[in-house]
């Protein structure tokens, strides 16, 4: 039996990146770039500093989140990645400095929004009359309390009944803790969940882990579908929830 569905977001429900193209038209850097510029402008606003030397720790700290983020399930908050890259470079900033460097990280996505993947808001009109739904998502740069305001601006979060963020609930995908904590949201059996994502390893191992199905969603991106392990494959929203029916049987 199958009671709740739950969606990773990104390349999922959302498309990510699909900003950058809009970002490029109206001349403004990427969000890579304008991160960086933000920490420069702030760091050279105390005290000069090599534009280079702020890249280089940059870099060194976003490898070290990456490092964390897959080989221990956990996604470091905006705050302590700031925090890591002061420290690297032996600078400090005054509190309200680094708040405001933590909002400008935090709510880029905001400012021009990604793209909704194609179909998807009438699936979820679809599947919220017949299923509990839920977002299971990590964080990168956009924590939980952004993404939610994401969701309500494209009219979609109301489809949802949880949210379960891994900078939340302090792990990311595909810990086993994150698929548990969805369910006890959802106030379901953890095998009454069917999980919907674009990745193997994160969104298709990870909830078969727990005794939960999977599908594979190819409507954005198509990672390894000839190869992959899921219970289904969707490449078209509009037959999600048919697809689901069949997992039923």
């Amino acid at each position: 039996m199958i009671k709740a569905i739950t969606f990773d977001l990104w390349d999922t429900v959302i498309i990510d990146d699909s900003d950058e193209p809009k970002r490029k038209s109206m001349g403004i850097p990427s969000k890579s770039v304008e991160r960086r510029d933000h920490v420069y402008a702030a760091l050279k606003k105390i005290k000069p500093i090599p534009r280079m030397k702020v890249e280089t720790a940059y870099n060194a700290v976003d490898a070290a989140f990456n490092h964390v983020w897959h080989n221990n399930h956990v996604t470091w908050s905006v705050k302590e990645r700031l925090q890591l890259l002061l420290k690297a470079l032996d600078r400090d900033l005054p509190e309200k400095d680094v708040l405001k460097l933590v909002q400008l990280h935090e709510e880029m996505e905001l400012d021009i929004k990604p793209d909704l993947a194609s179909g998807i808001m009438g699936a979820l009109d679809i599947l919220h009359r017949k299923y509990r739904l839920g977002i299971v998502s990590d964080t990168i740069f956009s924590p939980g309390h952004t993404l939610r305001r994401l969701l309500d601006h494209y009219r979609i979060k109301k489809y949802f009944d949880t949210f379960t963020f891994s900078d939340e609930i302090g792990r990311a995908k595909p810990d086993p803790a994150v698929f548990k904590a969805a369910a006890n949201s959802l106030s379901v059996g953890i095998h009454e969940i069917v999980h919907i994502g674009d990745r193997e390893e994160k969104d298709i191992n990870g909830p078969h882990a727990v005794g939960a199905k999977a599908i594979l969603t190819t409507v954005v991106k198509d990672r390894g579908s000839s190869s992959t392990k899921a219970d289904a494959i969707c490449a078209d929203y509009m037959e999600l929830s048919t697809i689901i029916e069949q997992l039923k049987k």
